[in-house]
């Protein structure tokens, strides 16, 4: 397979977010690809449910990996950095909410120019254009504009 650039969204709200944000992006490069660019750290209010402000970093791999074998890896290092999915689980449904506190959340914005739509994994992200605190650190990865980012994830979403 050849190499594609996959961009990643890392962050978290619980605990020392920034240093489990670098301590991703290193476990990133050693089981998926080349890590080739990170955006700054930025700091916003929780989407979707009241909680502490997130840290939020966007990562750009290079890897020739498919998009499943990406995802089953992210898990794996959320799992790594201490992410319970069970315990965020009976917190939403004790709270009533759809979102919870997370320590970490890897989630994939792009894989290379591809849409993907799979019981488990879609391509662009499902809320990607309507989430700042995703858009602005692609952006930035990219070097686009706001008006460049989301004019390029809706040309690959509606392929």
């Amino acid at each position: 397979m050849e190499s594609v650039q996959v961009i990643v969204l890392g962050g978290g709200n619980v605990g020392n977010t920034s240093a489990r944000l670098h301590e991703a992006a290193k476990l990133i490069g050693e089981r998926i690809g080349r890590l080739c660019g990170c955006s700054r750290q930025r700091c916003s209010e929780a989407w979707g449910f009241e909680a502490e402000p997130f840290v939020n970093q966007a990562f750009a791999i290079e890897t020739t990996l498919p998009a499943d074998e990406v995802l089953e890896r992210l898990l794996d290092i959320e799992r790594a950095l201490g992410r319970d999915r069970e315990s965020e689980y009976r917190e939403k449904m004790l709270r009533g909410e759809a979102y919870a506190s997370r320590t970490i959340d890897l989630d994939i914005l792009l894989y290379g120019d591809e849409r993907i739509v799979t019981p488990h994994l879609q391509v662009p992200h499902l809320r990607l254009l309507q989430r700042k605190f995703a858009l602005t650190p692609l952006a930035e990865l990219k070097g686009w504009s706001e008006a460049e980012c989301r004019a390029k994830i809706l040309e690959i979403a509606t392929r």
